[in-house]
């Protein structure tokens, strides 16, 4: 789908947590559900505007997340943070390097790209032992300033998952916010007159670093935008159960949903 020059669009790769689901020898009734919309990879989403796309993440499943949904190419990465289901899906994008034949730019905190560095050392290495073809990057480090990414201002959120800092991302009239269990006042600020606010709800249980989904509940009463959609789902939340008692403006996201916003 491409967008006009005034629209955003958000492709859902993945909406599920680091195990996915169906988890791993689980028999529970949402990793056993026959409603597709209970199959969740790894969190991940395209952005889509003009004729750019950048990836937010590159989960695990990253491939499979891009297939799924068309997506062919990729101008950034825009990543949250370090941990596995963020970013192990990174050598993916060597194919994006193959059809662009050019370097992708990876921005995230200092901190994040120093993780990335180390945990895909091949990737920033020469190395005459490791011939293959790798992915070739270039690490953008930033801060919590607003900054111009191919013709879009993109603003980065500061987030709290747990003791660890992250970062969510706003764009236009859309912001992402995944894998948090707090969201500081100011970040608050910079979520003021939203179309779309994307955000973490893990399950229905209290979690030490996410959002359960009455938490979530209540942050997204608090900011307050137009339609609100839940990722980052565990299995405990059975899609089509809980979207019905959801309040009005409220969703669960699922992978391949598209969403547009105002840019």
């Amino acid at each position: 789908m491409s967008t006009t020059d005034d629209r955003i669009e958000l492709v859902f790769l993945g909406t599920g947590t680091s195990h996915g689901i169906p988890m791993i020898g689980c028999d529970c009734p949402v990793c056993t559900s026959d409603d597709p919309r209970d199959r969740r990879l790894r969190p991940g989403v395209a952005v889509r505007w003009d004729d750019r796309t950048v990836l937010i993440d590159t989960p695990p499943e990253l491939r499979l997340g891009c297939v799924a949904n068309d997506i062919r190419r990729a101008d950034a990465i825009l990543f949250t943070h370090h941990h596995a289901d963020h970013v192990a899906g990174l050598d993916d994008v060597r194919r994006f390097n193959w059809l662009s034949n050019r370097p992708l730019d990876c921005y995230g905190s200092p901190d994040t790209l120093e993780y990335v560095r180390q945990m895909f050392i091949y990737a920033f290495e020469d190395d005459l032992d490791y011939p293959s073809h790798k992915p070739a990057l270039s690490l953008v480090p930033i801060d919590d300033q607003p900054f111009e990414l191919h013709g879009q201002t993109v603003i980065p959120i500061p987030l709290m998952h747990g003791p660890l800092a992250v970062l969510g991302y706003r764009f236009g009239g859309v912001a992402y916010c995944t894998d948090c269990n707090y969201i500081p006042e100011k970040s608050l600020d910079r979520l003021g007159d939203l179309d779309v606010l994307v955000l973490d709800a893990v399950r229905l249980r209290p979690h030490p670093t996410h959002y359960s989904l009455e938490q979530a509940v209540e942050t997204a009463r608090r900011v307050a935008a137009r339609q609100t959609y839940f990722t980052h789902i565990a299995h405990e939340i059975g899609h089509a159960s809980v979207s019905a008692g959801l309040p009005a403006g409220m969703a669960l996201a699922h992978d391949g949903l598209r969403i547009a916003a105002e840019r």
